[in-house]
């Protein structure tokens, strides 16, 4: 009975063995593949050294995993799009990278995965499986040169206020999903995800006085002014008596009191326009100046 029971613990542990063998020979099969696919690339290329290499190109190579490319520091432009990708784990020191194309995969999740690549400027993951907005975007959130990204094609755009929820969060990207982010919509996308604070700011201006004075709606109010300036007693008085005249109709005691005030100018800025530090040394082009706006008031 021992001999047995022995017997059959040693063909279990090596069934174990057997099939872990298996498994890491799978899964170095799929390395040796991407290793291949690479080793490819840098030959066509002429790539002697690989801090030489800033561009490589993956894509259509039927990958499900990829290699570390670590030894990559220089790289900037990366395509991997249209594979079988399920899990993004090769990047975690390539830091220069400005381009990455991982469309038309089988991505679930990509938290933890891009939120060190803080030179992104244009990120494509439409076409994957990803469900999970408010993940993904603070997965984004610290890539202040991100100006292009897709996320069509997943799940998770067909949530309610999907794309003002990105465009409020990422107020870099100025083309999602192919299509340009207009002031409009971050203007609108902000009162939207921040209601109390749109409702504060929208109460903030930069105020001064104009000093030009009320023009009456009737040129006659003027014949009738020294007169009015003569009179004590009428039926109707100004708020506070404060000029101590007194009027016959109310109209032109309100006329009479808007021509002692100042025009207030109030001016607002659109915050959205205005350039942090890192966006303005990896702008190609200039930026523009962001538009006053001037709200008169009395």
């Amino acid at each position: 009975m021992g001999t047995t029971g022995s017997s059959g613990a040693s063909t279990e542990s090596s069934l174990h063995r057997t099939l872990y063998l298996q498994q890491d020979s799978f899964l170095q099969g799929k390395m040796d593949q991407c290793t291949q696919a690479i080793e490819e690339q840098l030959k066509k290329r002429a790539y002697k050294r690989s801090a030489d290499v800033q561009e490589l190109y993956l894509a259509r190579k039927g990958l499900e995993e990829v290699t570390d490319l670590s030894r990559f520091q220089t790289l900037k432009y990366l395509w991997l799009d249209h594979n079988k990708i399920q899990k993004i784990t090769c990047l975690k020191n390539n830091f220069c990278l400005s381009e990455l194309y991982l469309n038309n995969n089988e991505l679930k999740d990509i938290s933890g995965a891009l939120r060190h690549l803080t030179s992104l400027q244009i990120l494509l993951l439409h076409s994957n499986h990803l469900t999970n907005l408010e993940a993904t975007v603070n997965e984004l959130k610290r890539m202040t040169a991100l100006h292009t990204l897709n996320l069509f094609y997943n799940p998770l755009s067909q949530d309610t206020g999907y794309r003002s929820f990105v465009i409020n969060h990422l107020p870099s990207v100025q083309l999602l999903d192919r299509q340009k982010v207009t002031l409009k919509e971050k203007k609108a996308a902000f009162i939207t995800c921040n209601p109390k604070e749109a409702s504060v700011l929208q109460s903030l201006a930069f105020g001064r006085r104009s000093g030009t004075p009320l023009v009456p709606k009737s040129a006659s109010f003027f014949h009738r002014l020294p007169m009015y300036r003569l009179r004590t007693q009428t039926d109707h008085e100004i708020g506070n008596n404060l000029s101590r005249v007194r009027f016959p109709d109310p109209e032109d005691a309100i006329l009479f009191r808007a021509m002692q005030r100042c025009e207030m100018h109030f001016s607002f800025v659109d915050w959205h326009q205005m350039l942090n530090s890192k966006q303005r040394r990896l702008l190609q082009t200039s930026a523009q100046t962001p538009q006053l706006l001037t709200v008169k008031l009395r």
